[in-house]
């Protein structure tokens, strides 16, 4: 059964502290939404528990163990979509998330990859070369990766309705409802409407507390 517990999460970017004393656990289908207004640190959050920025203070457990310690089998079992879509323009459609199932060792198949493309609503493009996508179409097809590359026990979406219109922001929020039935955990940052049922809410911006209360006197030191 897929748990993540986060315990005193701090970042920290640029010499200043985001955000602090951040504490949540998640189970087998469970959701959480980060909010916070631009610039709270929503994205950074999710860069610090897919392990693209360390930890200012705090631990995070995959399963009980920490990621730090045992990061395979938590990077096999991580997704994670950033706000950069990471597509190969010179290539298809299929092919870009062809590239990205062999990395994941998830089926290559035509079918398999077809699906996900269907979950995403761009498998009638499947052969068009992917420098022709709008902002939206791409950003679908960076959504697809997830589905195509399951099982995977953790999703994280950095703004994942960023350029999509309402029919394919629901087919995004089916494909996750999909995936939380199945036993997974996903956690999105947005600023835009998105229905994750009895989704947990990480206020980012209530977790920047002042100075003295975070740190005490080790506060300026920390920084330095």
């Amino acid at each position: 059964m897929p748990n993540l517990d986060v315990q005193d999460l701090a970042c920290r970017r640029g010499g200043r502290i985001l955000f602090a004393g951040l504490d949540f656990s998640l189970s087998e289908g469970d959701a959480a939404l980060a909010l916070g207004r631009n610039g709270a640190g929503k994205s950074s959050l999710l860069r610090v528990l897919a392990g693209l920025i360390p930890p200012f203070t705090g631990s995070i457990k995959w399963n009980g163990e920490d990621v730090r310690r045992e990061p395979y089998e938590f990077r096999a079992s991580m997704r994670y979509v950033g706000h950069a879509d990471g597509l190969q323009t010179n290539l298809t459609v299929i092919q870009n998330l062809r590239y990205w199932a062999a990395l994941y060792r998830s089926s290559t198949s035509r079918d398999a990859l077809e699906r996900a493309l269907a979950a995403v609503g761009l498998d009638e493009l499947a052969d068009l070369p992917a420098r022709m996508l709008s902002a939206g179409q791409r950003r679908r097809l960076a959504l697809a990766r997830p589905i195509a590359t399951q099982p995977g026990g953790l999703w994280l979406l950095d703004e994942p309705t960023v350029a999509l219109d309402r029919p394919s922001i629901a087919k995004i929020e089916a494909a996750i409802t999909a995936f939380r039935a199945s036993g997974g955990i996903v956690i999105a940052s947005t600023n835009a409407p998105l229905t994750l049922p009895n989704a947990q809410e990480i206020d980012v911006a209530a977790a920047m507390p002042a100075p003295e209360d975070a740190f005490g006197d080790a506060y300026e030191d920390a920084l330095l």
